[in-house]
C-alpha cells in the first residue's frame, strides 16, 4: 500500500494528563488552540492569564514576577489613544481605566502564582525568537500595543539567549513545584511579517535551544520536561495549504483537530477517553438549539441530557456545565 504522508513517530508519555490534573498553558496563540480543547473536555486549566505571549523572555518575566509577588503600579502602565496598556501583557487586558487595568494585572499575577505551585502539567508554547526592546524603558516588551515602531529596537534572540531564558523559567517553576511536568512546544504559526527567512531563523533558534535544554543532564530525561512537536507536525504531516486559514499562516480547524488528536494520544491518559466522550456528548447537547422548545421530543432530550450530566458529575464532582460550551 502506498504511503502518501510522512508521519512523526509519537509515543505515549509517562506522566499523562488525567481529570485530576491541573494544567497551565502559557505562550503563543497555539497554546490557546490546545487550551480550548482541554476546556471543552472540562479539564482543570488556566490559560494565558496575561493573554498571548510570543517569546521566551516574556514568559520568563511573567513567571518571575508572579513568584516574586510583584505588584503592578502606575509606573508599569501607559496611556495610548484613550486606553491604558502594559508592555508585559497582551492588549486583551488593556482598559479605558488605569485602575481596572492594574486590578486585572495584579489579580492575574496572583492566579498565576497559585497555578504554578499547584499545576501538575505546564505547557509552554514558544512562537518567535524576535523581540522588541523599548528604547526609553530599556526593556524587552511582550506586546508593542501599536506604539510607533521608532520607539523600539528589534532583535533576534540567539540560541544561547533562548536557552538561558528557558533554564531560568524551568528553575523558577521547579523551585516551588518540583513535580510539575513541563511540556515545551513550538507554535506552528509562521511569523511571516518578520520575513520568510527571518521566520525560519527564529523557529530554528527556538527549536535548537529547547532541545539543547532537554538534552542536558540537568533537564529532560524523565525529570519533568518534555517536547511536543506541534511545529513539526504542521510542517511535515500537514504540508498543504488546505490545512491553513485564509491568511495562509494560521492552522485551520482541521489542522488544529489533527494536532489535538496527536497531543491526546501522547499526553491524555487512555482511562479518560470514555469520560471525555461523555463530556463531548453533553457539550453537543448543551449547544443544541431546538426548533420547538415545548415539544415532547425536546423535553425528552433535556431530561436525557440532565441524566448524563448527573451521571458524570457523580464521578467528577468538579465538572461544571453551567457555563455551557466553554
Amino acid at each position: 500500500m502506498m504511503k502518501l504522508q510522512t508521519q512523526i513517530p509519537l509515543f505515549p508519555s509517562e506522566n499523562q494528563i488525567k481529570y485530576s490534573s491541573r494544567i497551565m498553558l502559557l505562550g503563543s496563540c497555539f497554546s490557546e488552540n490546545i487550551g480550548k480543547k482541554l476546556e471543552y473536555y472540562k479539564f482543570k486549566t488556566l490559560q494565558n492569564p496575561f493573554g498571548i505571549l510570543f517569546h521566551p523572555l516574556a514568559i520568563e518575566n511573567l513567571i518571575q514576577k508572579a513568584l516574586d509577588q510583584y505588584k503592578y503600579s502606575e509606573e508599569d502602565i501607559f496611556q495610548l489613544d484613550g486606553r491604558w496598556h502594559c508592555f508585559d501583557a497582551h492588549s486583551e487586558l488593556s482598559s479605558g481605566s488605569k485602575e481596572v487595568l492594574l486590578k486585572k494585572l495584579n489579580d492575574a499575577l496572583m492566579n498565576i502564582a497559585k497555578a504554578l505551585k499547584e499545576a501538575s502539567h505546564i505547557m509552554i508554547t514558544l512562537g518567535t525568537a524576535w523581540v522588541y526592546e523599548h528604547k526609553e524603558r530599556n526593556a524587552i516588551v511582550a506586546n508593542c500595543h501599536k506604539v510607533p515602531q521608532k520607539e523600539f529596537r528589534k532583535k533576534l534572540l540567539s540560541q544561547t539567549e533562548v536557552k538561558s531564558s528557558l533554564i531560568k523559567t524551568i528553575e523558577s517553576i521547579k523551585n516551588i513545584n518540583p513535580k510539575a511536568q513541563i511540556i515545551f512546544t513550538i507554535s506552528p504559526v509562521r511569523h511571516l511579517k518578520d520575513g520568510f527567512v527571518e521566520n525560519q531563523r527564529s523557529k530554528a533558534h527556538l527549536i535548537a535551544a529547547v532541545h539543547e535544554v532537554l538534552d542536558s543532564p540537568s533537564f529532560g530525561g524523565g525529570k519533568g520536561e518534555a517536547y511536543f512537536p506541534s511545529y513539526e507536525i504542521m510542517m511535515d504531516e500537514l504540508r498543504d495549504y488546505r490545512f491553513y486559514e485564509r491568511d495562509m499562516v494560521h492552522p485551520n480547524r482541521l489542522a488544529i483537530d489533527y494536532i489535538w488528536e496527536k497531543f491526546m494520544n501522547m499526553w491524555i491518559s487512555k482511562e479518560e477517553v470514555v469520560p471525555m466522550e461523555k463530556v463531548s456528548e453533553i457539550q453537543k447537547g448543551l449547544a443544541h438549539r431546538p426548533f420547538d422548545p415545548e415539544s415532547d421530543a425536546h423535553k425528552k432530550f433535556v431530561k436525557s441530557l440532565a441524566q448524563k450530566i448527573t451521571y458524570i458529575k457523580e464521578r467528577y464532582p468538579f465538572l461544571n456545565f453551567d457555563d455551557s460550551n466553554s
